[in-house]
């Protein structure tokens, strides 16, 4: 005889307004059979996600400023921006894939990602161009030098993988897209008589 608890329940009724407790809190590791020590893989974890706070507040810097942009050169900044953000976007989904890899809670919510970034929180209107431009700039050049120290330091600790991401995808990306905004802030003439 069965009981109406061991029936299997089936329905098409989503399961609305549902919340749980979490069950496992930011800033911890599980324990991964990766040939890294719990403390290596916490350090390269609290790392990665300062630059994936970082990478997120600069994808949406990008996309702000993809919107705003004016003047004659707004057509090609405008593809130029969404083209890196769209790099960005990618670069942000590798970075939170490794801190899961690590066992890691990626950073994911745009308010918590705020709370740790260290780039600065632009004005809410619109800027200059060149302003604009040198605003994301400066937030490439945080990161950058924030990545190249957590590139040494896991490399120093022996995580291969965590130093691959940063070197092969972080810095390099962040090179390329900061000497490519460089260059229209650049004064020259377009010919030379």
């Amino acid at each position: 005889m069965s009981s109406v608890h061991d029936e299997v329940v089936t329905s098409s009724q989503p399961w609305l307004h549902e919340h749980g407790t979490e069950i496992q809190e930011f800033g911890t590791v599980r324990l991964f059979p990766l040939g890294l020590s719990r403390d290596t893989r916490m350090y390269s974890c609290q790392r990665l996600n300062r630059v994936l706070a970082d990478a997120q507040m600069l994808h949406a810097l990008y996309k702000k400023h993809h919107w705003l942009m004016r003047g004659p050169t707004f057509y090609q900044l405008h593809l130029l921006l969404d083209k890196h953000a769209g790099e960005q976007l990618a670069l942000i989904d590798t970075v939170a894939e490794r801190v899961q890899t690590l066992g890691g809670v990626a950073v994911g919510d745009p308010r918590h990602a705020a709370d740790i970034t260290q780039v600065p929180r632009p004005p809410d209107g619109v800027e200059k161009v060149p302003a604009m431009l040198s605003r994301l700039l400066e937030a490439h050049e945080i990161i950058l030098n924030d990545a190249h120290d957590a590139a040494k330091r896991t490399a120093e600790l022996g995580d291969d993988g965590t130093n691959d991401v940063l070197v092969s995808n972080v810095i390099r990306t962040g090179e390329l897209q900061a000497w490519f905004l460089a260059e229209h802030l650049v004064d020259t003439p377009l010919v030379h008589t």
